[in-house]
């Protein structure tokens, strides 16, 4: 008898075009499908602004094609698929003269569909701290996240989601004149934020962009403002003997000691190894330390 090759009679292959989808519809999979440019559109409330430049990735989609697939819902009230993930490579497909790209169709929410965006996008590198920080707002109004929660969906710590949240305090004008002046470091405009006035915020950005204010100048800066002097350096006493065979050292709070105080600190220092060490104090300690 022989082996039967391909589908049973009783069932029949189905060319509808969304039979797939109907299969996967119970288990809320994702659907995987090439979708003509002109359906899909980008999401509005992406936190992106910018695209940067797309050229080296749109040469590699002439090559080779998109390889990660887009990940887009349908929105049928516009008969449209849009962007949840992979704004870029849909520019850049575009820009290569693609007619179809690969999507995976997700169905979400308009609240799914801005939390999923906002956190794949703040997981990537590309974007602006201003950017970043406008989203991780989004995220803590719309879905009134704290900072530990919104740290540990993006895999940031808290104390870097708070620094960044604290870049909303730089107003519109002040952002502007950063982009104008190319002040786009995260630690500088850290520093800038913590400026008590947008008048000492834009002048602190005009000092940086003409080279008169590094990032440790704006930090003892905003110490002098605050009335707080910087962090005295510690005292630190170092000893090694001739035969190189150790090396002692003592470290103080404190960035002023006297010869005093460091031989009393050595006194005390010997003495607690006497105790420990059950040595007789005859035999190894030092003359008491003199009066400060």
């Amino acid at each position: 008898m022989s082996k039967q090759i391909g589908l049973p009679v009783t069932l029949k292959m189905r060319h509808d075009a969304h039979y797939v989808e109907s299969l996967t519809t119970f288990s809320g999979a994702s659907v995987g499908r090439m979708l003509p440019v002109e359906s899909v559109r980008p999401d509005p409330e992406q936190p992106r602004k910018t695209l940067g430049d797309i050229s080296e990735l749109a040469e590699s989609i002439r090559e080779k094609g998109v390889l990660e697939p887009l990940l887009v819902r349908y929105v049928a009230r516009d008969d449209t698929y849009y962007i949840i993930s992979g704004e870029r490579r849909y520019h850049a497909a575009r820009e290569a003269g693609l007619r179809e790209l690969p999507c995976i169709e997700k169905t979400a929410d308009d609240a799914e569909t801005l939390e999923i965006s906002l956190i794949e996008n703040l997981q990537r590198k590309d974007l602006s701290p201003f950017e970043e920080a406008d989203g991780l707002a989004r995220l803590a109004e719309q879905f009134e996240y704290t900072h530990e929660e919104i740290a540990r969906k993006i895999s940031k710590s808290r104390t870097s989601v708070t620094e960044l949240l604290s870049l909303r305090l730089i107003p519109g004008p002040v952002r502007r004149q950063c982009a104008e002046k190319g002040v786009n470091s995260k630690s500088l405009l850290l520093q800038i934020a913590r400026q008590a006035t947008p008048s000492k915020m834009s002048e602190m950005v005009n000092r940086i962009s003409s080279g008169r204010l590094t990032r440790d100048e704006a930090r003892r800066a905003r110490q002098q403002e605050q009335g707080s002097a910087p962090r005295p350096e510690p005292y630190v006493f170092s000893y090694r003997p001739e035969d190189d065979s150790f090396v002692l050292r003592l470290q103080f709070r404190r960035s002023q000691v006297s010869a005093d105080e460091l031989a009393a600190a050595l006194h005390d220092a010997l003495a607690a190894i006497e105790r420990s060490s059950g040595l007789a104090e005859d035999e190894t300690s030092l003359p008491a330390a003199p009066a400060a």
